[in-house]
């Protein structure tokens, strides 16, 4: 048994061959984005088509052969409340494969550093506001996505247990929600943001005069560009060590009301609102105490009207192209 090696983070070689696994979803393109722009020369990536992460022997192959130093695991198998509910099966049983071939793989051919991604679907349903990093495994989960947070937290802990018995200084880092360009736009598998966007943007080409949204409207939620959340990602490999995951957020959050609001202006409709309450809330309220990435010395750029307005340009911009 090895115990918590004693590990100074600094700046990562550049010429390093640094894998991005999930490079074409919302967190691991921008991810890719803001390693090319901050000078990496060696970025690796695969699509899922060219290497399928629940292969165990096809993973451990690709490890073989390319050699990374550096790891950011941004891949899963991700959904709305729609797609938790309907599929738990798959994101549980997915999201475990691709976690441990790729976990087993980093350590067995010597990865040095490691950033595992989760998200904040991980804290129990009703923690205490703002959530702290040690509301983990206090309380029961949000039924509607209970199976992918399951498989989240099981990446958190094969982190704190590879960190134990092998000495290896890998982290844990924990979104909130992100929402952005490459994000996913589908009316049934997407989340709240993109799918409120694509909603009141369809309303508005059409001159809709109403739109109906899911639930109440009254649930909190904090909200991250993706851009920033790349910055802080290499921020934390870089400045960051220990065991307990790292909240990354902006630390404020909106109602859902007051989201379509900001979209609605951002698209131009200027509609009516309906709210169809036979539609599930999910968890009342989820915003991240971001106080320990506060003192890595890590802050958001990007102001939610501008994230959301420059969203909805790419989202018009790239219709023919987008997952929907």
């Amino acid at each position: 048994m090895t115990t918590e090696p004693v590990f100074e983070p600094g700046a990562l070689d550049r010429s390093a061959p640094f894998y991005v696994a999930g490079h074409r979803g919302l967190v691991g393109s921008a991810i890719w984005r803001h390693l090319k722009a901050e000078g990496f020369t060696s970025v690796v990536g695969r699509t899922s088509a060219e290497l399928d992460l629940k292969d165990r022997e096809a993973v451990f192959e690709f490890f073989a052969a390319s050699k990374p130093r550096y790891v950011v695991l941004a891949a899963a198998k991700v959904g709305g409340i729609l797609a938790n509910q309907t599929y738990p099966v798959d994101f549980l049983s997915d999201n475990l494969r691709i976690q441990v071939n790729v976990l087993d793989a980093a350590r067995k051919f010597g990865v040095e550093r490691l950033l595992f991604l989760g998200s904040s679907c991980i804290y129990p349903k009703f923690a205490e506001q703002p959530i702290r990093e040690d509301a983990l495994l206090t309380g029961h989960l949000e039924p509607t996505n209970d199976a992918y947070a399951i498989a989240k937290i099981a990446g958190i802990m094969q982190i704190q247990a590879i960190r134990r018995q092998y000495g290896l200084p890998w982290i844990s880092a924990m979104p909130t929600n992100l929402y952005g360009p490459g994000d996913n736009f589908s009316p049934t598998g997407s989340h709240v943001l993109p799918a409120l966007i694509r909603r009141y943007d369809e309303a508005a080409q059409s001159g809709a005069e109403s739109v109906t949204n899911w639930g109440t409207g009254s649930p909190r939620r904090e909200f991250l560009h993706v851009d920033d959340m790349a910055s802080a990602c290499l921020h934390l490999l870089e400045h960051y060590d220990g065991p307990s995951q790292v909240n990354v957020g902006t630390g404020t959050d909106v109602t859902i009301r007051e989201l379509a609001t900001l979209v609605a202006a951002a698209v131009g409709y200027d509609g009516s609102f309906e709210w169809d309450t036979s539609k599930p809330d999910g968890t009342p309220r989820k915003l991240l105490d971001v106080s320990k990435l506060k003192q890595a010395g890590w802050a958001p750029k990007i102001s939610l009207e501008e994230g959301i307005q420059s969203t909805v340009a790419w989202y018009r911009s790239n219709a023919e192209n987008i997952r929907a």
